[in-house]
């Protein structure tokens, strides 16, 4: 009965993966679309390569720490919930991670509790929210040797996408202000502009990344094999493998231990101490700081009482 049940969830799991991946990818395209309209010379822009790409992970790959976290910051920084808030639920999420007992359904719970705090608020609020928090806490944080990888892949003539579990519209942001293609993100459902709190399919995490990988190449004429995937995490692991190059970028244990048996590069661009300072926030980067926004709810929630 058990056995069944747990094969059930994982068919589950691999169900909304699937789903979060396309509409991630459904998402990057339509962007790039509208992004190219007003542009009269994005013909020139179009690449020489039509059939590689490279995608990169975000939090602790091309950015130092972990971007929701970042975002987070700028939230309380404007009131959305208090820093106290934000500190007590970050060390809650550092304990579960580091004694490994976070399980799917908790890490879901969090992230549900995060997307009720935006049930309701415009996509365009959340969308000028982070333009300026970009500016304020993550344009200083880019890493310079993960930025000139990408340059490199540009100047082939590939096109860049980033691939991360933070929400697509942040993503989105990173990736216009770096000069790069596009990115495949977290979608959340909305109408009419208006964010409704639910989930398409999930997080954009592991599994869910591979999925969005694929379901983009297929529309954009990709040669998967041609392309190139970088990660700092044994989490992505399913998105490198889809690939025909994989580079291990500020690896994790785990990653650098799995790139060491499959012969894949690994490129660190850490000092020790710059290793020690980020540590925290990539703790949290799988995600576990989208409940920090959860916690923002349970302020709004004591100031309004």
């Amino acid at each position: 009965m058990l056995r069944r049940q747990s094969e059930g969830n994982g068919v589950e799991r691999e169900r909304l993966a699937e789903l979060a991946g396309e509409a991630s990818a459904q998402a990057a395209v339509a962007s790039t679309a509208l992004a190219a309209l007003p542009d009269l010379d994005a013909s020139l822009a179009v690449p020489t390569d039509l059939t590689a790409a490279a995608f990169f992970d975000v939090d602790n790959t091309m950015m130092m720490g972990a971007s929701i976290f970042h975002f987070a910051r700028g939230l309380a920084a404007r009131k959305y919930f208090t820093t106290s808030d934000l500190a007590a639920f970050a060390w809650q999420q550092v304990k579960f991670r580091v004694a490994g007992k976070e399980s799917h359904d908790s890490i879901r719970s969090s992230r549900e509790q995060a997307l009720s705090f935006v049930a309701g608020r415009s996509v365009e609020q959340l969308v000028q929210l982070g333009e300026e928090i970009y500016d304020e806490l993550m344009a200083d944080r880019i890493w310079s040797g993960t930025r000139a990888l990408a340059q490199m892949h540009l100047d082939a003539g590939q096109r860049v996408w980033l691939v991360t579990a933070t929400p697509v519209e942040l993503a989105q942001i990173i990736a216009r202000r770096l000069g790069l293609t596009g990115a495949l993100g977290t979608v959340a459902e909305s109408v009419d502009g208006v964010y409704t709190g639910r989930l398409v399919g999930d997080m954009l995490h592991g599994r869910a990344k591979a999925h969005a990988v694929r379901a983009l190449a297929a529309r954009e004429g990709l040669d998967l094999r041609r392309c190139t995937a970088y990660s700092d995490s044994i989490n992505d692991v399913p998105m490198l493998s889809v690939v025909g190059t994989a580079v291990a970028v500020n690896p994790d244990a785990g990653l650098r231990d799995e790139a060491r048996a499959r012969g894949w590069e690994i490129r660190d661009f850490r000092t020790g101490r710059k290793a020690a300072r980020i540590g925290v926030p990539s703790v949290l980067g799988a995600g576990a700081l989208a409940g920090a926004v959860a916690a923002g709810m349970a302020y709004r929630r004591r100031d309004r009482s």
